[in-house]
């Protein structure tokens, strides 16, 4: 049988990806803009926890955000209605992710000028997103309580490249059997310099504890 040659085209995009989204960082330093991309698995609350954030955050800074979605402009209305924090919506026609070029095209229709934070809600994900840096400073994920303790084993690259995890859902903790310390040893164990932080975004406990640690990073990485 004749030899077939294999092309890794994976990975080429990948090393591409990595260049462009450096490059997008210094971009961003040199204008001032933090951006922090934010993901996770549908319905896990991900609109409502940055309702919740944008309203503790937007007397301090500027703020803008970016939803992202296979279609429809559901969540970036939402944002802008509960908040009056400047959204747009981002189509991915069809991907499951969002790679350091896409991201680009939206920051081009963001008003930058006087920006201190972007946030990028992710498209709902736990595996695509998490394969592409997208050229944010921090990364962070929500895990909700009904997905079960052990997605940390299950999904060890989207805990490993976080730098927050936020447990939500806590209210109802009492009806589904998740163990909120094996789920810290878990999330530990794919990296150990993540900070887990339990929220319910529908009543906003420990939701002004994420705030706050944005607010630390964005003021840290300005001073740099």
């Amino acid at each position: 049988m004749d030899e077939v040659k294999v092309i890794e085209i994976k990975k080429s995009i990948f090393e591409d990806n990595d260049k462009d989204a450096d490059l997008l960082r210094k971009e961003l330093k040199a204008k001032g803009v933090f951006l922090l991309n934010l993901m996770s698995s549908p319905g896990s609350g991900k609109t409502t926890t940055l309702i919740r954030t944008l309203n503790l955050l937007k007397d301090k800074m500027r703020v803008a955000v970016m939803e992202a979605d296979i279609d429809s402009d559901v969540d970036a209305v939402k944002i802008l209605r509960a908040t009056g924090v400047p959204s747009i919506q981002l189509h991915t026609g069809g991907m499951c992710h969002l790679d350091a070029e896409m991201t680009r095209q939206g920051l081009d229709n963001v008003a930058m000028d006087g920006t201190d934070l972007v946030i990028l809600e992710n498209v709902g994900n736990l595996v695509c997103p998490a394969e592409f840096d997208t050229g944010a400073v921090r990364n962070a994920m929500i895990l909700s309580v009904p997905e079960g303790d052990d997605k940390p084993l299950k999904y060890p690259l989207m805990f490993s490249i976080c730098d927050i995890v936020l447990v939500n859902k806590i209210d109802v903790l009492p009806y589904f059997d998740f163990d909120l310390e094996k789920c810290r040893e878990y999330v530990r164990m794919r990296n150990p310099r993540a900070r887990v932080i339990p929220i319910c975004a529908r009543t906003g406990e420990g939701v002004e504890a994420f705030a706050q640690w944005l607010d630390d990073e964005v003021t840290a990485w300005k001073k740099q």
